[in-house]
């Protein structure tokens, strides 16, 4: 009878459970073969995060007109009269309003320097359509005291921007 040895039944044993194993672990599966299926366009819908600027071009303005006082005349007391201590003076100066703009309540006429010989400070300017004549009036007392005075007066637009010729009086006060 023939007998197996011990030395060769080992490696035909390793080789038998082998290839067991490896059978058990691979085999012919059904795969299906993967269909490339390619994406459908879509239109996209942008949205806008923040609302777009829109520049709207200012509205043509209408030009801003000019202010101007011309001087033309004194009316009344011409500079360097003499004057008694203390008296009322009604003075008048005939002026042009040859600026652009017409003259209404918020135009002002202002000191500018020298003594207010007791008139206001600040006063209405005489309103004046533009290209018009105009007479500023202003009431003055004679100072007390001997001596010459000026006082100089300024027209001033609703800005209180200062325009024009400034107007004088000037007086020689004697007893």
């Amino acid at each position: 009878m023939d007998t197996v040895s011990p030395k060769r039944f080992i490696p035909v044993s390793i080789f038998f459970f082998l290839e067991l194993v490896l059978s058990a672990c691979g085999g012919k599966e059904n795969v299906m073969p993967t269909v490339y299926i390619p994406p459908t366009p879509v239109s996209a819908l942008l949205t806008a995060s923040q609302p777009a600027v829109v520049y709207n071009p200012p509205a043509a303005s209408a030009p801003q007109c000019v202010d101007n006082l011309y001087y033309l005349q004194d009316l009344t007391i011409p500079d360097g009269s003499q004057v008694a201590p203390g008296s009322t003076l009604d003075k008048q100066w005939l002026v042009e309003n040859n600026g652009t703009c017409n003259w209404d309540h918020a135009y002002r006429l202002r000191l500018i320097a020298g003594p207010d010989m007791g008139a206001p400070v600040e006063q209405a300017l005489y309103p004046a359509r533009s290209g018009t004549q105009a007479v500023i009036r202003i009431q003055f007392a004679a100072p007390s005291e001997a001596g010459t005075y000026r006082s100089a007066w300024q027209a001033y637009d609703p800005q209180g921007i200062p325009f024009g010729d400034p107007i004088f009086i000037e007086i020689l006060v004697q007893p």
